[in-house]
């Protein structure tokens, strides 16, 4: 363990081994550092938040502060909840639940870059990475292995579906199904296909989920038609979860507007 001696380490603390703590960082109250974190200069670990193993913490993030909303009692008991192998980069902000025992909560390997906020009770999956700036509202939910490109911005209540990709400076109010990419407001620029083979999609899973696509986007069906005809298939894994995402409750709307390229006249 090596923690600077101008860092400030409750006592109530726990504070696992191989931890590093860099100088003028503050760990508040009941917080939990794991094995083999390395905590950088000036943060704030505020309260209840359980960091998991081996991860990195950059200058002047800060983690478990107060929500941001007018309704919010500080009386509240309630955390973060970080697991394993993330990188949390300079000035990231994670702010604690609006509800009691509750947990905003970011799963294992992800990275967050520079100047990212999540709001009181997100939920961040696993293998994400989330570039400078992105700003994320109470109760968004990322799914796994997605991308969300940077200064974009989020609603509350937003669902970003796995493998999910989203361009920089975009403005999300609805949600986005998995294996797909917005651009502008609330549009589809098409599937992910590229990140679909990256990630190791046999040619059979991808012709389905390129079929269930068209069939949302690309017939002329509204949703409820499209899912109706859908529903009288059987679908492997990956198309089935794509409808599951579609059929789920959900507090914003799909995004189901097809961006579509105008050509220039050459």
């Amino acid at each position: 363990m090596k923690i600077h001696p101008t860092a400030l380490v409750d006592p109530d603390a726990t504070i696992g081994k191989d931890v590093e703590i860099g100088p003028y960082t503050v760990i508040e109250g009941q917080a939990t550092v794991g094995e083999g974190c390395r905590i950088g200069p000036q943060v704030h670990i505020a309260g209840a938040v359980n960091l998991g193993r081996n991860n990195q913490v950059g200058k002047g993030a800060i983690l478990g502060a107060d929500p941001q909303s007018v309704e919010f009692d500080p009386d509240i008991s309630s955390g973060v909840e970080i697991g394993n192998g993330n990188t949390i980069r300079e000035y990231v902000t994670i702010h604690r639940s609006l509800f009691e025992k509750e947990r905003t909560r970011v799963g294992d390997d992800n990275f967050l870059m520079n100047g990212v906020h999540l709001g009181h009770d997100v939920v961040v999956g696993q293998h994400n990475v989330l570039a400078n700036n992105c700003l994320l509202a109470g109760h968004v939910v990322v799914d796994d292995r997605c991308f969300l490109g940077g200064g974009s911005v989020y609603h509350q209540f937003v669902r970003i579906g796995s493998y999910g990709m989203v361009q920089g400076l975009v403005a999300m109010g609805q949600d986005l199904p998995p294996y797909t990419m917005a651009v502008g407001t609330n549009q589809i620029g098409g599937l992910n296909a590229v990140g679909l083979r990256r990630n190791g999609f046999d040619k059979e899973d991808r012709a389905e989920i390129k079929r269930i696509f068209r069939l949302v986007y690309s017939e002329g069906k509204n949703l409820k038609q499209a899912l109706e005809e859908a529903g009288t298939e059987s679908w492997n894994p990956p198309a089935q979860a794509f409808l599951d995402f579609l059929r789920a409750e959900s507090h914003r709307g799909i995004c189901l507007n097809l961006h579509r390229q105008r050509r220039k006249d050459r």
